[in-house]
């Protein structure tokens, strides 16, 4: 479990771990990067308590190189990587070592269930587990088992990892897809098992929600330069929405200063505002549809949605243009979160 700053978080993540029972002996590594909320006293508490809970640094403060690091200290042959912004559920760990056994896949993944506490954090679950939020993988949401592109956080053979070489630690984000990229090439199987679901606690205001899509759209944009159709194209919806706003914007110009008039306006006006149109309304029926929960959840939705697709696609067209870089998720820094009840 890479840690950093999830002060509000950590304990209950750390006890869905522990309270797994998988009838052989157990550990939990933590790799602790340079927190300034507590985390790090916090996490050093709990090891003190229960000797299956093992600390390794990460003053680097990525998650690859924590995930690595992690993974070099563990002693056993399946890893499981856990979050913790997550908490797993009760015979996650069990059922999950049953369908490795079942399938003879590398890696196995579930279901990415978000939910929240706030209307705003209950916003962003609602659209973290709708196809129209995070564009539809399996794991959020899927109801079919079967081999997948990727694995939501992943149960693995150690053998594997270490055929294929661990986490690449020169990506910030988007580390998951690559490594199951890798596993996939060397001919094992990655496998989506909708039995298993982790509970995943979004981010608890509007900038940090912008800030973290932004950067994990500047690593997918990373991931198109460095592996190109290897990416599906559900990733190119959000950057193409970018595109279109930014192409509305001009066209309004023109339009204003009497550049463009005549037929080639109303041509341009069909062309360019009716899918931002329709975009809007599509926006507006998630927020009113069944089970939007109540009205500052609806309103909070119409914000949300937009900010995850423009921040994410804004990212995206940095990383395809420059390269990720050094672009990190500003999100988890600072933090100072309220505990969870």
């Amino acid at each position: 479990m890479p840690v950093l700053n999830e002060r509000a978080y950590l304990r209950h993540a750390v006890e869905s771990v522990l309270a797994q029972e998988v009838g052989g002996p157990t550990e939990l590594v933590l790799a602790l990067g340079p927190s300034s909320d507590g985390t790090t006293e916090l996490a050093r508490g709990l090891a003190a308590a229960d000797d299956r809970i093992r600390l390794v640094e990460n003053p680097a403060a990525h998650i690859p190189v924590g995930l690595n690091a992690a993974i070099r200290a563990s002693r056993y042959p399946t890893i499981v990587r856990v979050d913790a912004h997550s908490e797993l559920a009760p015979g996650y760990a069990a059922h999950a070592l049953q369908t490795l056994a079942r399938t003879g896949a590398a890696n196995v993944g579930g279901v990415m269930h978000a939910e929240g506490r706030t209307p705003f954090q209950k916003a962003v679950a609602r659209l973290y587990n709708s196809p129209v939020g995070l564009g539809g993988g399996a794991y959020h949401g899927g109801r079919t088992e079967g081999e997948a592109e990727s694995a939501y956080l992943g149960v693995m053979r150690r053998a594997v990892l270490d055929e294929v070489g661990l986490f690449d630690e020169t990506i910030r984000r988007g580390e998951d897809w690559e490594l199951n990229l890798r596993i996939r090439q060397a001919g094992h199987a990655v496998w989506f098992d909708p039995e298993l679901s982790v509970t995943y606690w979004p981010r608890e205001n509007w900038l940090r929600l912008a800030r973290q899509f932004r950067a994990t759209g500047a690593w997918r944009g990373e991931l198109v330069r460095r592996f190109g159709r290897s990416n599906g194209l559900r990733y190119f919806a959000p950057p193409a929405l970018v595109l279109l706003v930014v192409l509305a914007v001009v066209v309004g110009v023109l339009q204003l200063t009497g550049v463009l008039g005549g037929v080639a306006s109303i041509l341009a006006s069909v062309l360019v505002y009716g899918p931002i149109v329709l975009y809007v309304l599509l926006v507006v029926a998630v927020a009113c549809a069944r089970g939007g929960g109540d009205l500052r959840q609806r309103l909070w939705t119409l914000a949300v949605l937009p900010t995850m697709h423009l921040s994410w696609g804004l990212g995206f067209l940095t990383g395809v243009l420059r390269g990720a870089r050094d672009t990190v998720d500003a999100s988890r820094l600072g933090s100072r979160n309220t505990p969870l009840p």
